[in-house]
């Protein structure tokens, strides 16, 4: 099963930005570990596009929840070192891993596969 190894320490660097005070480790059933050193910045589950409506009720349903899982994310969206699906996919099963029900988890995945692209950064 899914775990994370490390616990998530930030300090809040802006309105939305968060900076990694230490490193987030988090061990995945198919893209084995992730290491999201420190210094890294994110902004947890935010979401950018806001102007369309079903963004703003998926945003609603889901803000405040999966912190872990959106670092755990972000990080491979930064660098490419996986697919934007496969970094799709790894935010649904570490959001399972973080304790976030199902249901929640799959609106997660569904506004990033929806709203995602955007940000997603190949090699």
């Amino acid at each position: 099963m899914s775990t994370y190894l490390t616990t998530l320490k930030t300090e809040q660097t802006g309105k939305w930005g968060h900076t990694l005070l230490a490193d987030l480790v988090y061990q995945d059933d198919e893209l084995g570990q992730i290491t999201v050193p420190v210094g890294f910045q994110t902004d947890f589950a935010s979401i950018w596009v806001l102007h369309n409506a079903v963004l703003i009720v998926l945003y609603a349903l889901v803000a405040g929840y999966g912190n872990y899982a959106a670092t755990a994310h972000d990080w491979p969206y930064t660098n490419g070192q996986v697919s934007r699906r496969q970094a799709d996919d790894l935010l649904y099963r570490a959001l399972r891993a973080e304790g976030v029900a199902k249901w929640r988890a799959a609106l997660f995945w569904i506004g990033v596969r929806v709203g995602g692209a955007k940000r997603y950064k190949p090699a």
